[in-house]
């Protein structure tokens, strides 16, 4: 199907989402709540009708949309956060390296596969078995590829968040690949920038909760 630069910004906001959900975890070990739970359903939804299927809606991406708004406007105070680029840039590197493995690519598919399964038995995306099983997808494919994305954060947050963490760079890269699937590429993000970050602050706008 075609895809519109608000399915790019969608997808983008995947991959922002992802990697804030990896430093929160890995620095506060806070409650992620739906945001959590948006990012895990994507690695799901590999035959979504629509960009926002893939994650259950787009006010499900309202932290990424936020995210990425701040990261790209070059005019916010306080500059750009180090960490998240990072983290983004390294993911969207690791896809691209991925795309050219195809026998990765289907073992990525077949685990994938057998975690959905996990989730319906446990009528949980977000269950720590199924978490589990898509922590060691990631590090039987993804951790594979170089360079490999080091985390920061507080030892025994990355300890015993690690399954989670690991989890939620798989869905980056899920993330990652729907974006270049949709057209994004490095160019868009230099050239397109300004427009980008309007459509995200649009789209935040329209992600917030309606109050009476």
């Amino acid at each position: 199907m075609p895809h519109d630069l608000r399915d790019r910004v969608l997808a983008l906001a995947g991959i922002f989402q992802a990697a804030t959900l990896v430093r929160d975890t890995a620095r506060k070990g806070r409650d992620l709540g739906p945001m959590l739970e948006a990012s895990i359903h994507s690695l799901f939804m590999t035959d979504a009708e629509s960009v926002e299927q893939v994650y259950g809606g787009a006010a499900r991406l309202r932290l990424g949309l936020e995210v990425l708004r701040h990261q790209l406007d070059g005019n916010r105070r306080g500059g750009r956060d180090g960490e998240l680029t990072r983290y983004v840039v390294a993911l969207l590197f690791l896809e691209r390296k991925l795309s050219r493995q195809p026998a990765m690519l289907q073992q990525m598919a077949d685990g994938i596969d057998a975690a959905r399964g996990q989730a319906e038995y446990f009528a949980s995306e977000i269950h720590a078995s199924v978490v589990a099983r898509l922590a060691d997808l990631y590090v039987k494919t993804i951790s594979n590829l170089t360079p490999r994305v080091m985390v920061s954060g507080e030892p025994g947050l990355l300890h015993s968040n690690a399954d989670l963490i690991r989890a939620l760079l798989l869905a980056g890269i899920r993330s990652a690949v729907l974006w270049r699937q949709c057209g994004g590429s490095r160019l868009q993000l230099l050239l397109r920038r300004r427009r980008l970050v309007q459509l995200a602050t649009h789209l935040s706008r329209e992600a917030q909760p309606q109050t009476s």
